[in-house]
């Protein structure tokens, strides 16, 4: 590549819109990076405990497009601490200079059976699902302002009128998580659009989790999808893009579940 060209790449990489996704080193998270970056976005990728897989996404997206990936370590938990926040806040801004997009993908998600729930879960549970993103939202928010950016949290079918039975702390999490969307898409207007990704069953618990579904479990779920299948990270990824390039939609929470949240009762 001659001198010019180089400059033109530059030029190019600096109007090319930043994403930064929570939780973005697996699953639905780097379903969401890849997708974005195969759109041309340039994309930062909070990890927690992922670091390696984070790495490796950002290194083979970098591989595709130089300097078009980057990778923030944090336990969200530092939303307690102003100035752990405010240094997140630095690392995420630092390598790109700007932020156009936030995804609120990190979450925790367990059962907590009436009788056995401790202040640890909640604490814990509210912190990933609510907290969390009120507080990073907030703290992102100038630099998405300055954008005309946008917001986009992924929640739940069951954060609505269907709770999932044994999980009421996440439940309820979820269900604040979905107020904020429509809380602050109504404060924000029209600097930053904010909504809401719900998917059904779009990943199955990794099977050597204490949450694996045995083959019966899982032909049991698909029975009640009209769509006939479990869904994919890639599908929520897809409606995640379709949110962040809708200019002209706000507060709203599409459900991507195949149907099932038009037949489920909270099971």
């Amino acid at each position: 590549m001659n001198e010019l060209d180089q400059k033109a790449d530059k030029t190019l990489q600096d109007n090319t819109a930043v994403m930064l996704v929570t939780g973005g080193a697996k699953r639905i998270g780097a379903a969401i990076i890849k997708a974005a970056h195969d759109k041309g976005y340039r994309v930062i990728i909070h990890c927690h405990r992922s670091q390696q897989r984070a790495e490796r996404l950002a290194k083979a997206l970098n591989s595709i497009r130089a300097d078009s990936a980057s990778v923030v370590v944090a336990d969200l938990a530092l939303v307690n601490n102003q100035a752990e926040l405010n240094d997140f806040v630095q690392h995420v801004i630092e390598p790109f200079g700007q932020l156009d997009v936030l995804v609120h993908n990190a979450s925790r998600f367990y059962p907590t059976p009436i009788g056995s729930i401790d202040n640890p879960q909640w604490d814990e549970l509210m912190l990933t699902n609510a907290k969390a993103p009120l507080l990073l939202s907030q703290a992102l928010l100038p630099y998405l302002q300055v954008q005309q950016g946008c917001i986009v949290s992924l929640l739940d079918i069951h954060a609505y009128d269907k709770p999932f039975s044994g999980y009421t702390v996440y439940n309820m999490a979820k269900a604040a998580q979905r107020t904020m969307v429509q809380s602050l898409a109504l404060e924000l207007a029209p600097d930053v659009r904010v909504n809401g990704v719900a998917p059904g069953v779009n990943i199955l618990p990794d099977a050597n989790s204490d949450q694996a579904l045995d083959q019966a479990q899982q032909d049991n779920i698909v029975r009640s999808i009209p769509m006939q299948r479990i869904g994919t990270p890639e599908d929520i990824a897809q409606s995640v893009l379709f949110l962040i390039e809708a200019l002209y939609i706000t507060g709203h929470i599409i459900n991507i579940d195949g149907g099932r949240s038009l037949t489920l009762a909270g099971d």
